[in-house]
């Protein structure tokens, strides 16, 4: 697998330009980060969570950062949980398991990003595989990002 083909569809639609970053495969978005030669507060990751009715909603953030649920269930009012691995295989079934592209909207997907990701120049995030990464500038991620959601819902991580 590679890129995506619903991502690459999605970003040439919304006249979302980008380029792609090639690295050695790796299976966690910090060892993504440390491979691709970027910080890592600049690799957006992608966590699907799901509520008690089985909708889902993707959560975007630095993979620098943890998921704080708690802030996350506070600020949407809702009581959301980790949606099981099997189910988000199925709904990124163009991707290799765990290499999801933080690109909720290409997968027609709810979604809400942590704001720290609007601090940065540059964005990178997976593309659908765990050997290559999509690039946004900070203009891009903007727009891309424009009509999503968005909160700080993210805490420290340390390494």
């Amino acid at each position: 697998m590679s890129i995506s083909t619903r991502v690459t569809s999605y970003l040439d639609e919304q006249d979302i330009k980008y380029d792609t970053l090639n690295h050695f495969h790796t299976n966690t978005a910090a060892g993504t980060a440390l491979a691709a030669h970027i910080l890592s507060k600049s690799m957006a990751k992608a966590v699907v969570l799901e509520d008690h009715d089985n909708h889902h909603l993707m959560a975007i953030l630095p993979a620098d950062k943890k998921l704080s649920l708690r802030k996350l269930n506070k600020t949407l009012d809702l009581d959301l949980h980790l949606a099981d691995e099997e189910q988000v295989s199925t709904m990124f079934s163009d991707c290799e398991d765990g290499a999801v592209p933080a690109v909720g909207q290409a997968y027609n997907m709810n979604s809400i990003y942590d704001e720290a990701l609007d601090e940065l120049d540059d964005v990178y995030f997976e593309a659908g595989d765990h050997e290559t990464l999509i690039h946004l500038t900070k203009a891009q991620f903007g727009k891309l990002m424009s009509k999503t959601k968005h909160s700080r819902f993210s805490s420290e991580t340390y390494y």
